[in-house]
């Protein structure tokens, strides 16, 4: 077997996109690498289910998907010499275009094994920014993306970012290309103009969406979180009664949706539908859409959304924990509930659900768990008092009374509390009673105590 050298591999321009005029689907084998020794809270045949789903998430033609055992991982190939002549025979056998590899490559072994195997090569990263080039609707989510995409090659050093300002019908970027494309400047100080260019835009965006979070900062915010394919649409839209797009696809969405929903006693709050998670998922997609995680940053609580029919549910579920704990969110700041979705799919003929509720366990510390459906709606009601009861638990009822010279203070009310009601005015002011949250508490009682009477109701 031929291997590249790193000197040789940047001399040929590293990995190259794919590029296929062809009507039909991209034949394509996937590989799922056990590396020994590797510890994973996924099993091998969860993780070989995921990836196949991830490759479905697109229009490919898996022909192949298999496991191979790596004693120890190969700096130029990854997977062991043998492994990769049986690739190289199957591929050609086969007609295989992609082979999609269920791990993080180096350049390297990226362009070696395209070498070894005569087909496209596409690692985990890669094959999950296809997808969410793919998928990005919206104009923020297409700079996320693309910022992504420049981000995982600009340490590649390769002249084949096609993706740079090339036209595409879905309005993505990836590397298995589409119609229409043109090939532009692609070294990398053009590499690092484009990143910055696209990090002061979605800066941009940050800032408006911080106003837009600023005109509603008196209502609570909730924020529904999730493994991707968890049913979090579907669960945004027997909340609100929405229309929200909901496929059993993995990243079916990727744009936050924002509605407001109303509680059963009357109080009103945002509710609010991320992207997906996934294991592994790419540092670099993480930091693009940020922004778009900014909801759950400043959420008053967390909708945890887990798949509870799935074999691999509490690994799914800390891999979403982990996330969010990257972001700085954890349950001693922020309550969490855990909605147990799809139960309509646990039960057995002859078993009670209660009993199969019964031997699951919670992911983490969380303020309640609430089994739901969100096809038959079972569960829906009882997941609304849930929230209330968690924004209740935490929140404080103030009487505050208000000179008329201190416009600024009833205005900073009106953004940053719950005006329950409001007395009627005399010569000396205006007496409100409102409801704080925590995240709010301090700024309040800096700003008002000392001044006025406050009195915690």
């Amino acid at each position: 077997m031929t291997e590249l050298n790193e000197d040789e591999a940047v001399l040929k321009g590293g990995p190259q996109p794919f590029v296929d005029q062809r009507d039909q689907p991209f034949r394509v084998g996937l590989v799922v690498p056990d590396v020994r020794g590797l510890v994973s809270q996924h099993s091998i045949e969860a993780r070989q289910a995921e990836f196949e789903g991830l490759a479905s998430a697109i229009a490919l033609d898996v022909v192949f998907s298999e496991v191979v055992k790596v004693r120890e991982i190969k700096p130029a190939t990854f997977i062991g010499g043998g492994h990769t002549e049986t690739l190289a025979a199957r591929v050609k056998a086969e007609k295989i275009d992609l082979l999609l590899v269920d791990a993080q490559l180096t350049a390297i072994q990226q362009r070696n094994l395209e070498k070894e195997t005569a087909a496209k090569v596409l690692d985990r990263t890669g094959l999950i920014l296809e997808i969410f080039g793919d998928r990005a609707a919206t104009r923020e989510g297409v700079l996320q993306v693309e910022l992504a995409h420049l981000n995982y090659q600009k340490g590649r050093l390769v002249r084949s970012w096609t993706h740079l300002e090339r036209q595409r019908g879905s309005g993505g970027s990836g590397f298995m290309g589409g119609p229409g494309e043109t090939q532009i400047e692609s070294d990398r100080r053009q590499i690092m103009d484009r990143i910055v260019l696209l990090e002061d835009r979605l800066d941009k965006v940050k800032k408006t969406r911080t106003q837009q979070r600023a005109q509603r900062s008196g209502t609570p915010i909730v924020a529904l979180v999730g493994y991707t394919n968890a049913g979090k649409s579907s669960l945004f839209n027997a909340l609100t009664g929405s229309e929200v797009f909901a496929k059993d696809l993995l990243f079916a969405t990727l744009d936050t949706t924002v509605r407001k929903l109303e509680l059963p006693h009357g109080r009103e709050i945002m509710l609010s539908d991320t992207v997906g998670f996934v294991a592994d998922l790419p540092t670099d997609l993480v930091a693009a859409f940020r922004a778009t995680l900014e909801e759950v940053l400043d959420a008053d609580v967390i909708l945890h959304a887990r798949d509870i029919s799935s074999v691999d549910h509490l690994a799914q579920a800390q891999d979403v924990l982990k996330v969010l704990g990257d972001l700085g969110v954890s349950p001693e700041t922020t309550p969490i509930i855990e909605v147990w979705n799809k139960i309509d799919l646990l039960a057995p003929d002859g078993v009670a659900l209660d009993d199969v509720l019964t031997g699951i366990a919670q992911a983490g510390k969380v303020a309640s768990v609430v089994p739901v459906s969100a096809i038959t709606g079972r569960g829906i009601d009882a997941l609304k008092l849930a929230i209330e009861t968690a924004l209740g638990e935490k929140s404080r009822t103030y009487h505050v009374h208000v000179p008329h010279s201190a416009g600024s203070d009833i205005g900073w009310l009106h953004s940053h509390a719950e005006i329950i009601s409001r007395e009627e005015p005399t010569e000396l002011g205006s007496g409100f009673v409102v409801r704080v949250d925590p995240r709010h508490k301090s700024a309040f009682i800096e700003r008002f105590n000392g001044r006025m009477e406050t009195t915690e109701i």
